[in-house]
């Protein structure tokens, strides 16, 4: 087992394009993921993210500045600049991290890594992206992004719930304390001293989720030798399928941040006015077959500022929580075409 395990990172390093030097650590989830390394920073390191962030991307950082809801990836990077041009002018002598989304899980909208990537090398800044909504969808190549980190979850590929990975650049892992105390993490245990390993094990105390490691490097496997790219343009085609069928109802808003062309991955999430989201749900559930998720989606600033910014759009009240479609390799044209005929009965 400890050899397949190890085997598992491998194969998993493989699927995400990791550099020779990159660390994969096993995790529970996303969050978990975010939270090892937020306990990593050095001290006095600044962290700038958005408050259209998913929770495990907005509260585990200590020293932070949130930036408001940009309206377009060319306002994102704008606002990241302008923060790092700031602390540069103010004598800022401590490390900076970027911390972004890859892909809102709240709208499916595609964040502008690379642009965030290039104005942080040159402030000497890492970024750290929270891939969770983008290895499902698409390949990830972590050296062709040449980001810094990158957390995931293993549910949103596939596989059972409590396992995740943050993988990424050593030097801050292998310095920090072990994110758990305990065996494993540990090389040497005397009277006076601990001396603990470096490398993943550093991270990796107690007995591993072994299961879960294997079941996601298999899914990791099964994706790499699948075709990617007739993947993605399937889900795509589904995509517009299911927002061109949305936008003709009237009462019914699509949440977004960016212009509606913006490059997005397979989630729509909207709101149908007069109607609550656990209502919607429940409904597309029991009449329709098809499952959707209601709620804020653990990204609350977001889905309220969207959910004010939909109603303003259309000049309709919404409810104060939304419904979420999300795009898989199951889904099919019947399946969007049930859930548009759904809303279509309670839309008004």
């Amino acid at each position: 087992m400890t050899e397949a395990y190890e085997q598992a990172r491998q194969r998993i390093a493989r699927f995400l394009g990791c550099r020779p030097d990159d660390q994969v650590v096993f995790t529970r989830h996303t969050t978990d993921a975010m939270n090892l390394l937020a306990r990593a920073l050095p001290p006095g390191t600044q962290v700038v993210t958005f408050a259209s962030e998913h929770h495990a991307n907005l509260l585990p950082w200590q020293q932070v500045v949130r930036l408001p809801v940009p309206a377009s990836p060319a306002a994102a990077i704008e606002a990241v600049d302008t923060v790092l041009r700031r602390l540069r002018r103010s004598g800022h002598t401590a490390e900076v991290l970027v911390a972004v989304t890859g892909a809102s899980n709240v709208t499916g909208e595609r964040w502008p890594v690379a642009g965030f990537r290039a104005i942080a090398r040159r402030s000497g800044a890492r970024v750290a992206v929270d891939g969770a909504q983008l290895a499902p969808h698409g390949p990830i190549d972590l050296a062709a992004l040449d980001v810094d980190y990158l957390a995931l979850s293993g549910h949103k590929l596939y596989t059972p719930f409590g396992v995740g990975v943050l993988a990424g650049r050593p030097d801050w892992l292998d310095a920090a304390p072990p994110y758990l105390a305990g065996g494993g993490a540990a090389l040497q245990v005397g009277p006076r001293q601990v001396r603990y390993a470096t490398g993943p094990a550093r991270h990796e105390a107690g007995t591993p989720n072994l299961l879960g490691v294997l079941a996601l490097a298999t899914v990791c496997d099964a994706l790499r030798s699948a075709d990617r790219a007739a993947i993605a343009a399937r889900e795509q085609a589904l995509l517009e399928r299911l927002r061109t069928g949305l936008a003709a109802l009237p009462g019914v808003a699509e949440l977004r941040m960016f212009p509606a062309g913006a490059p997005r991955v397979g989630i729509v999430s909207f709101a149908v006015a007069g109607h609550d989201s656990a209502v919607v749900s429940a409904y597309l559930a029991e009449r329709h077959r098809i499952r959707v998720r209601d709620g804020l989606f653990c990204a609350h600033p977001a889905v309220e500022w969207l959910l004010a910014e939909a109603a303003e759009r259309i000049g309709r009240r919404l409810p104060t929580a939304a419904v979420r479609a999300s795009i898989g390799l199951g889904s099919t044209e019947e399946h969007v075409d049930r859930l548009v005929a759904g809303v279509s009965e309670l839309a008004s």
